[in-house]
C-alpha cells in the first residue's frame, strides 16, 4: 500500500474532475452546474469532480458504486440494496443528495447509514457532480461535507417538423451477485416536442465474497449460518458449505422514469419530469449476522419496499428584459416510503415500523451575465409532511398491539427557506472571484400523540432556525494550464425529524431517545487547490482544513432520570443526539493524468482524511472518517474500443481511530479494525458495428475477501460482468 501511495505521489496531482473524462480527445472546457446554470469550471473556487462516461455509469450495479469505483467518493454498506456515500468525513444526512435539482434530502435522513441513492436508476444517468465542502451557500441545510448531484438524460428535440424515435435497449448479468438486469429506453421528438420514457428492471441475488482471506483472519466475513421460519419454529440452518455465499442479500427494484419538453421558442423551455422507483424487501444483512450467547439475534430483520416517486416541472427561460437575462422555476412534489421490520430470534413478536414523507419543493433562481461575470439570486422553500406508525403482530395469534413509533406520532412537519445570492466576477484575464451568502429559515413541529409506552417527559418538540452561510474565495487560471484556487466557506445543517424524535435501537443493549435541545450544526471550510492541465499529462493537489462546531453526536443519557431502560424487551443503555462536540476535519486528495501514447493514459486519484472529535473533557477520533481510499487505472481507448486494467483500493483503518460511540461500526469489522485491501479489475467496451456495444468486466480478479470500512456486509468476489446495448 506505500508503494501504491508513493507511486500515486510521484505522477503528481489533479482535481478531481479530470478522473473521468475521456482523455483521448483534444482537451475542452469542462462546463459544470455546480451554481444550477451551465458555467465553465475554470469559473469555479470549489473543487468539483465530473462522472460523464456513459459506459462507465452504466457499468455499475447501482448509483452508489459509480461513486467507489470512481475513486473519487467513499460510499459505506450495510447490505446489498446500499450505499452511503461519504464526502471529507461526513455521510449520510450531512452529505446532500440531488437528482435534476430536486433536494432528496428529507426531514428523516439519519445520521447513520442510507441507502436512498440507490432509488436513482443509474441507466439513465447522463452524469453525476461531486461537490467537495460545504456547499449551503447555493444548496442550504445538509451540505456540509458537500452534494453529489446527479442528472438524469434529457430528452432532444430534432430540426424538423417532423417526429423521429430512437433508444436503447440493455441487457446486463454479474455473476457475483446473479444480476439480471433489462432497461430500455424510447425518445420520441420533433422540433417543438420530446417524450423521454426508461424502464429498468434489476433483480439481484445472493452476493457471493471473496474466498482469498488474509491468514490472520482466516474467517473474517464467512456466513456459517442462516434462519429460516420451519412449521412455525425459528432453525438455524448450517452454511459451512457455501460460507462466501452471503445469504438472504438479495432483492429486485424497479425504476421508471418519463420526460416531456415542450420549446415554443428559442427563449422557453417547458420540462416535466416523472420518476418512480420501488424496491423489494431488502434485508438487514448486517443485523442478521449478529449474535447473541451463541444464537441468532434476529430471525427477521429487514426495509419494507423503498419508495421514491417525484415529479417535477422545470421552466427555462432565456434572454429576458430586464436586470436578469435568465430564470430556472423547478416546482417539484415527491412521495417517500420506507419501513423496518424486525423479529428477534425465537420471539413471536414481529415489529413493524412505517415512515412516509409528502415534500412540496420550488427553487426560482435568476442569472444576470455580463463581460465582467454573473450574478446569480435564488429563492428556495421545502415543506416535509412525516407520518410515523408502528404496530407488533404475534405471528402466531396474528394479535397486533403498541410499540413506540420511530418518529413522533402526532403532526409532524419540517419546512426549509432561504433567499441566496452568488456572485462570479472576473477580475482580469487570469483572476476570478467568487462570492456568495445565504439566508436560511428552517422550521419543525413534531407533536408526540401516545407517550405512555415509552413515558415522554414532554408532548411536542418546536424549533425555529437561521443561519447566515457564505463563501468568497479566488481562482487563478495562467495561460499554461496552471490553476490555482483558493476559498473560504460555511456549512450549516438544521436539526430533523430524525434528530430530535427518534426512538431506534442502533444495536443491541443500546436504545436513542428524543432530545428536543438539539441546535443546528456549522462547518467552517479552508481550501487551497493547486493543478496543471496539459494534453499529455495533469497533475494537482487539493488541501482542505473544516472545523465542525456544534456537532450532533450520540453519547449517553438519561431518560427520566435513567441511565438504561428496557427497550424491545431488552435492557439497554440510553443515548440521545446532542451538541457536545466540536472537531476538525483536514484532509487532502492527489489525482494525476499521464499520456503514456497516443490513445493512452494512466490516472491515479488518492484521498486522506482526518477527523478529531472534542467535547471538553476527552479527544478521540470522530466517526465517519474513511480510510484512505483511491483509485489507479491505464486505459486505451477509442470511440470503437476501449479498455482498462485498474485497482480501487483502502487503507487500513485500525481499531484505535474508530469512535466507539457512533457509526462506525466496529463490531463488523476484526479486532485489530478494517484491514487494508487493493483489487484489480479489468474492463472493454468494444462496439462492433454501429448499433450494438458490448461492455465486459472483471471485478476483483484475485477474488479477494475484503469489507469496506462501517459496513457489515463484504464485498464481491470474483466478479464477471456482461452488458449488451443495442441502439436504434
Amino acid at each position: 500500500m506505500r508503494k501504491l501511495i508513493a507511486f500515486i505521489l510521484f505522477f503528481g496531482m489533479t482535481l478531481s474532475l479530470m478522473a473521468q473524462n475521456d482523455s483521448t480527445k483534444p482537451l475542452q472546457e469542462i462546463v459544470v452546474f455546480a451554481n444550477k446554470f451551465p458555467t465553465p469550471s475554470k469559473n469555479i473556487v470549489q473543487t468539483i469532480g465530473v462522472i460523464t462516461d456513459k459506459n462507465f455509469i452504466q457499468q455499475q450495479a447501482n448509483t452508489a458504486d459509480i461513486l467507489t469505483a470512481s475513486g473519487q467518493v467513499f460510499v459505506q454498506k450495510s447490505q446489498l440494496g446500499g450505499g452511503s456515500p461519504v464526502i471529507r468525513g461526513f455521510e449520510a444526512s450531512r452529505v446532500l443528495l440531488m437528482v435534476d435539482g430536486v433536494r432528496m434530502n428529507n426531514a428523516i435522513f439519519r445520521a447513520g447509514h442510507l441507502q436512498n441513492i440507490i432509488t436513482v436508476d443509474n441507466m439513465i444517468l447522463d452524469r453525476l457532480e461531486i461537490l467537495y465542502g460545504p456547499s449551503s451557500t447555493m444548496y442550504g441545510s445538509d451540505a456540509l461535507g458537500g452534494v453529489v448531484s446527479m442528472y438524469t438524460k434529457n430528452p432532444l428535440l430534432n430540426n424538423t417538423h417532423a417526429w423521429k424515435t430512437n433508444g436503447s435497449v440493455v441487457y446486463r448479468y454479474a455473476s457475483g451477485q446473479n444480476e439480471h438486469r433489462q432497461h430500455v429506453d424510447i425518445s420520441i421528438a420533433n422540433n417543438k416536442w420530446a417524450y423521454l420514457t426508461s424502464f429498468t428492471n434489476s433483480s439481484f441475488g445472493d452476493l457471493r465474497q471473496g474466498n482469498n482471506r488474509s491468514t490472520a483472519y482466516p474467517d473474517f466475513g464467512k456466513r456459517f449460518f442462516y434462519v429460516t421460519r420451519e412449521n412455525g419454529v425459528d432453525v438455524v440452518n448450517n452454511n459451512a458449505n457455501n460460507v462466501n455465499i452471503q445469504k438472504t442479500t438479495g432483492y429486485t427494484q424497479t425504476d421508471f422514469l418519463q420526460k416531456i419538453l415542450f420549446k415554443p421558442n428559442e427563449s422557453t423551455e417547458h420540462l416535466f419530469n416523472i420518476q418512480l422507483s420501488k424496491s423489494s424487501n431488502i434485508n438487514r444483512y448486517d443485523r442478521l449476522t449478529e449474535t447473541t450467547k451463541g444464537f441468532p439475534s434476529f430471525a427477521e430483520w429487514y426495509y419494507g419496499p423503498q419508495v421514491r416517486n417525484m415529479f417535477s416541472y422545470k421552466l427555462s427561460k432565456t434572454k429576458l428584459k430586464g436586470f436578469f437575462q435568465e430564470l430556472a422555476l423547478n416546482t417539484n412534489y415527491q412521495h417517500l416510503e420506507e419501513s423496518r421490520i424486525s423479529r428477534r430470534f425465537n420471539s413471536n413478536n414481529k415489529d413493524f415500523r412505517f415512515e412516509k414523507v409528502d415534500i412540496i419543493g420550488v427553487n426560482a433562481d435568476f442569472l444576470r451575465t455580463d463581460q465582467y461575470g454573473e450574478l446569480h439570486f435564488g429563492v428556495e422553500s421545502y415543506y416535509n409532511i412525516v407520518q410515523s406508525t408502528a404496530y407488533r403482530n404475534n405471528i402466531n395469534t396474528n394479535i397486533r398491539s403498541a410499540i413506540p413509533t420511530r418518529y413522533s406520532d402526532g403532526p409532524t412537519n419540517m419546512g426549509y427557506q432561504a433567499l441566496y445570492v452568488y456572485h462570479t466576477k472576473k477580475l482580469d484575464t487570469h483572476w476570478v472571484l467568487n462570492d456568495g451568502i445565504r439566508l436560511n429559515f428552517v422550521q419543525l413541529n413534531a407533536q408526540f400523540k401516545d407517550t405512555a409506552l415509552m413515558h415522554f417527559p414532554f408532548t411536542e418538540a418546536r424549533q425555529f432556525n437561521t443561519a447566515f452561510t457564505g463563501n468568497i474565495g479566488l481562482a487563478y487560471n495562467g495561460d499554461n494550464g496552471f490553476r490555482v484556487t483558493f476559498g473560504l466557506s460555511s456549512g450549516f445543517r438544521a436539526p430533523n425529524i430524525d434528530d430530535l424524535t427518534k426512538v431506534f435501537d442502533t444495536r443491541a443493549g443500546f436504545v436513542i431517545v428524543p432530545n428536543k435541545e438539539v441546535k443546528p450544526e456549522y462547518t467552517y471550510n479552508a481550501e487551497i487547490n493547486i493543478a496543471k492541465n496539459k494534453a499529455a499529462y495533469a497533475w494537482g493537489t487539493s488541501i482542505f482544513y473544516s472545523w465542525f462546531k456544534n456537532a450532533l453526536v450520540s453519547d449517553k443519557y438519561t431518560w427520566n432520570g435513567q441511565s438504561e431502560i428496557m427497550y424491545q424487551g431488552v435492557l439497554s443503555a440510553v443515548y440521545a443526539t446532542q451538541n457536545k462536540a466540536k472537531a476538525v476535519v483536514y484532509g487532502f486528495n492527489v489525482n494525476g493524468r499521464l499520456r503514456i501514447m497516443d490513445k493512452t493514459d494512466l490516472t491515479a486519484t488518492y484521498t486522506y482524511t482526518k477527523g478529531i472529535y472534542q467535547d471538553g473533557v476527552r479527544e478521540m477520533p470522530l466517526d465517519h472518517i474513511p480510510p484512505s481510499y483511491g483509485r489507479i487505472g491505464l486505459r486505451h481507448g477509442s470511440s470503437k474500443l476501449n479498455t482498462e486494467l485498474f485497482s480501487v483500493f483502502n487503507g487500513w483503518k485500525r481499531i484505535a481511530e474508530y469512535n466507539l460511540n457512533g457509526e462506525d461500526n466496529e463490531i463488523y469489522a476484526t479486532k485489530e479494525g478494517m484491514p487494508s485491501w487493493m483489487t484489480l479489475n479489468f474492463s472493454t467496451y468494444y462496439a462492433p458495428v454501429k448499433n450494438i456495444s458490448i461492455l465486459f468486466q472483471i471485478e476483483n480478479l484475485t477474488d479477494l475477501n475484503y469489507r469496506y470500512f462501517a459496513s457489515g456486509i463484504s464485498a464481491v468476489g470474483r466478479n464477471y460482468v456482461l452488458s449488451c446495448k443495442y441502439t436504434f
